[in-house]
């Protein structure tokens, strides 16, 4: 968790040293509810008690049509049995299963079986004699098979996607459990009527299927070093309680030897009204909204408060440290154990973790990052309810150590503990916050995780709303008395180096028998859930020659869009120049460079402090064929910053200490990218694309070519950004004086002719198979079938085929490959259309499991991508849920713009979702049928295969076509 949340204290300008005053109201709306208010508050929340406990969370946002919800336990791992650790996590995933109404059609039958189950595995849990166990197990197995065919899977997923809800997912942490969904604004009592249905009771069905993709979980945890370095980071700072001496996924043993009466136990202890909340957050009227919730939760019964624990440690005495290997690259991560979120210590540290690193200004952006003294620094802030941890990360240069990377990233401490940090960067951080805060306001999942975090943290309502005030009063001399008081030789380190993970746990495979799906098949209460009709909202398309406003600018041809900010008083410039790295190459080296780069007023790091100052980012990019310059902040002073950037990009001067350090740096980071998991996937699916062609990927700049450029040309690249004629965009509520601004500063229209663009192969797809050796517990495969260009006529089947077919919980693939056969965490397929006009679409599938399964995974995919089944049911589903997602979305702001520039990419010139909504309104299965036929089935792919060969079967890989094993200067082209 990066950054904490700060949202509000935004009554009062950013120049002024009043605060605003909170205080918590109670009051009763015109139906009796009582609820809290806290006077003041931006988000203008309803915080309600209902009779049975459970706390309801109200803000309003009437941007568009749609709902953010979550609905948070407080409980997670810090509560599970320390011999049945990983069990809340487990539970969050059955709590998706369905009760004895929702995902059954015979519960009575169905419930013989499953106790039949439960007293097998507590059998199993005992059992200590090897052999036995599998014998168990495979009892275990076969009554599952008899039990599934009375449960129908993914129920409550159907049910939640019928009325278009997105994001459907939850997650578990050491102090909360919490479920998310996005819902239509008229779906609410559905939404309300299926939540409260499965909260109601726990039923443990698809029990063992379940479990094994919660191993697979595991099992990707154990192929991403970074869960290895935190949990090494929380043992060593929490010796003595949850927080350190048990993980949130569990150990392997526990996993391996469920209790599904101890998971009873736990949600009839923790899953009670006076332990949980429902946040609401989006376009909903307060008194209506209460009185549903009460409707359909308030029956709930109310239980003895549950158990809490708390952690308790003694203070750190000493410096701890521990030293873990991986393939991948070397980094140190240092952690200071804090104070917890109700303890003023979360405010200091949120304070200090920005003055040291808030990818600006802070002390690491520019004594450490902008120097190029490591190859990359950072911190970062994890709040938790116990305890806090101020993390640090450094990656080392060519040739520095660990211990070295260690000394330099303490050093920045050490300055704040001499006070050696210049007074306006704590008044500007909290600025920073200020102006982060509007931007919140005007995001529902912001607010929602906000007033979650605080039911979750034990915080008031009022606690929260005046953080940032409480922030503001700190002075300089109390930051430098608390850093002088907590960072001492109290730290843990975790030195990461590269090598041989040797903790790495294989399992076999258990060998599970296929369970029944049930595909069309539906309980009565869902069949009664679906019957329930709802008033129906009412699309509504961008008309974007109303939206968009359009001017001329500058002497050439340069176009000024503009749309009115009527919410806030931030502002947004955007340039957008006709030019990328495919029409040269050193365009990115020069926009990277000039990141390091002075003028002849002000040094690298100031002019970095004088766009801080002003409360203004900017930023440069460049993507294949343009080149974008932003500027965003406060609108008062975006003239400002428009002259400060226009200055900077003019007037940079070469300096070849900071090249020749970029350039070994840049050199450093392809080295670590061919050892590293993420950088060989992205080196595989390039190469997959391209079929072993000159791709994007490997057409870079050599290194003796790095070596030879001057300077002096990246910056006479960089002079030249604004000689073209470019589009700019600007969203705010003061064009007038914007554009006087960039007119004044920016001398736009030259008409610089833009350099050919390099054109890189798409060949088709031929069935080859590429391999890429890497030391991993799992194997992931991925599948890319070359298409026909681009056809907007195919957008509106290819949406339902997507929902239908591969792209989530409710979906074929996710049922067939996870649920039935229980073959991998993940698994997707989908039909990706291209950005571009002239660009191909492309198949796309994924499965990432142990690598003893993959031969199993593979088959089933590949029987899926030529055999789709066919339901009724589902399809409809998938219909609706696509409708009403168009229905609900609104496209407001900026948003308008960006949604437009992509239109245009593909050469529609109007909202093409009016389109896709008439076509989906009138399609039936037949269509899909036709276009899985036609697009899908028999179609040639080619495969991406990661993982570590020993692990592999080899015979059953070469079933898939010709093999190409590839080495890393195959992938990577140096």
């Amino acid at each position: 968790m990066k950054k904490r949340y700060l949202l509000f204290g935004l009554l009062f300008s950013m120049s002024l040293p009043t605060f605003a005053q909170y205080k918590t109201v109670t009051k009763k709306d015109s139906n009796g509810f009582t609820y809290e208010y806290v006077e003041n508050d931006p988000a203008k929340a309803r915080i309600y008690t209902l009779n049975n406990g459970l706390k309801v969370y109200l803000a309003q946002n009437h941007d568009e049509p749609r709902i953010q919800t979550y609905i948070p336990v407080r409980t997670g791992s810090n509560n599970d049995p320390e011999d049945n650790t990983g069990l809340a996590h487990y539970l969050e995933h059955m709590v998706f299963k369905g009760t004895s109404k929702l995902g059954t059609v015979n519960w009575e039958t169905e419930k013989a079986y499953l106790k039949q189950i439960s007293d097998l595995y507590e059998q199993h849990k005992a059992e200590t004699d090897p052999e036995k166990k599998k014998e168990l197990y495979k009892k275990i197995d076969a009554i599952s098979k008899e039990a599934s065919k009375y449960a129908v899977a993914n129920e409550y997923d159907k049910a939640v996607a019928s009325i278009g809800a997105s994001g459907t997912n939850a997650h578990t942490w050491f102090d909360e459990t919490v479920y998310h969904n996005q819902i239509p604004s008229n779906e609410i009592e559905k939404f309300l009527i299926v939540e409260s249905e499965r909260f109601s009771e726990l039923v443990l069905r698809l029990f063992h299927t379940e479990l094994e993709a919660v191993y697979e979980e595991f099992n990707r945890g154990q192929d991403n070093d970074y869960w290895a370095t935190n949990e090494a980071m929380m043992a060593m700072l929490f010796p003595a309680s949850h927080y350190g001496t048990q993980t949130t996924i569990g150990t392997s043993e526990h996993l391996k030897n469920p209790s599904m009466e101890a998971i009873h136990n736990y949600f009839n202890q923790y899953y009670v009204p006076n332990n949980m909340a429902v946040v609401l957050v989006g376009d909903l009227e307060f008194e209506p909204t209460i009185k549903l919730v009460n409707a359909y939760f308030g029956s709930m019964k109310k239980a003895p408060q549950p158990f809490e624990y708390v952690a308790k440690e003694q203070p750190l005495t000493k410096i701890q440290e521990k030293e873990i290997f991986s393939p991948q690259s070397e980094r140190v991560e240092i952690g200071f154990r804090l104070g917890g979120a109700k303890t003023k210590d979360a405010l200091y540290l949120t304070l200090v973790d920005m003055i040291l690193s808030n990818g600006q200004a802070g002390l690491i952006d520019l004594d450490i990052n902008q120097k190029q003294r490591l190859l990359y620094a950072r911190s970062s802030s994890q709040v938790m309810k116990d305890y806090s941890v101020h993390e640090f990360m450094a990656m080392p240069n060519e040739g520095q150590t660990l211990e070295e990377s260690r000394d330099i990233l303490l050093g920045e401490l050490e300055k704040i503990k001499k006070g050696e940090f210049d007074e306006w960067l704590l008044e500007a951080v909290v600025n920073d916050f200020r102006k982060s805060s509007m931007q919140a306001l005007e995001n529902n999942d912001a607010i929602a995780s906000e007033m979650y975090q605080a039911f979750i943290q034990g915080r008031t309502w009022e606690e929260t709303v005046s953080d940032l005030d409480e922030m503001s009063k700190i002075t300089k001399q109390e930051l430098v008395d608390f850093v002088n008081k907590n960072y001492k030789d109290n730290y843990a380190i975790v030195y990461k180096r590269q090598g041989e993970n040797k903790d790495l746990v294989r399992v076999e495979n258990p060998g599970i028998t296929p369970i029944d799906l049930n595909r069309d098949s539906e309980s009565e209460f869902y069949a009664k859930f679906k019957g329930i009709e709802v008033k129906e909202i009412q699309p509504v398309f961008v008309d974007f020659n109303k939206a968009i406003k359009k001017e001329k600018i500058g002497k050439g041809k340069s176009i000024l869009y503009s749309i009115e900010n009527k919410t806030n008083d931030l502002a947004t410039v955007n340039f957008i120049t006709p030019i990328g790295s495919d029409n040269d190459k050193k365009l990115s080296l020069a926009i990277s460079y000039l990141d390091y780069l002075g003028t002849n007023k002000y040094s690298a790091a100031d002019i970095k402090k004088e766009f801080y100052k002003l409360g203004v980012e900017y930023s440069l990019s460049t993507s294949n064929d343009k080149t974008y310059i932003s500027i965003s902040g406060l609108k008062e002073n975006i003239p400002a910053g428009l002259k400060l950037l226009e200055h900077l990009v003019t007037n940079a001067k070469a300096d070849t200490e900071a090249y020749n350090n970029m350039i070994d740096q840049i050199l450093k980071a392809r080295f670590d990218a061919k050892s590293s998991k993420g950088g060989i996937q992205r080196a595989l699916d390039s190469y997959v694309t391209s079929g072993g062609e000159l791709s994007r990927f490997k057409d870079i700049l050599s290194e003796k070519e790095l070596k030879s450029i001057k300077p002096e040309e990246l910056v006479g690249l960089v002079h030249t950004f604004f000689d073209y004629d470019q589009d700019v965009f600007y969203y705010g509520n003061d064009l007038a004086t914007a554009k006087k601004a960039i007119e004044k500063d920016h001398n736009l229209g030259k008409g610089k002719k833009v350099p050919a663009a390099r054109v890189y192969p798409e060949p088709a797809t031929d069935g080859t198979l590429y391999f890429a050796p890497y030391d991993m517990v799992q194997a992931e495969i991925s599948y890319k079938g070359r298409e026909d260009k681009f056809n907007k006529d195919l957008l509106a089947t290819s949406r339902v085929f997507n929902n239908y077919f591969g792209g989530g919980m409710a979906s074929v693939v996710f049922q067939e490959i996870r649920e039935s056969k229980s073959l991998a965490y993940s698994a997707y397929a989908y039909y990706l259309n291209a950005s571009k006009a002239d660009k191909y679409n492309y198949v796309m599938a994924y499965v990432g499991t142990q690598a003893n399964k993959l031969p199993q995974a593979v088959d089933a995919m590949m029987e899926l991508m030529n055999d789709m089944p066919q339901a009724e049911s589902q399809f409809q589903n998938a219909k609706r849920s696509v409708l009403k997602s168009i229905a609900t979305q609104r496209y407001t702001k900026a948003q308008i713009f960006s949604y437009w520039l992509s239109l245009q990419e593909k050469g529609i010139d109007y909202d093409i979702n009016k389109d896709i909504y008439t076509q989906v309104e009138n399609m039936n299965m037949s269509d899909l049928v036709n276009f899985f036929d036609k697009h899908v089935k028999g179609k040639k792919y080619n495969f991406g295969l990661l993982g570590k060969k020993d692990n592999l079967d080899w015979e059953a890989v070469k079933k898939l076509g010709e093999i190409k094993e590839l080495t890393l200067e195959d992938l990577f082209g140096y």
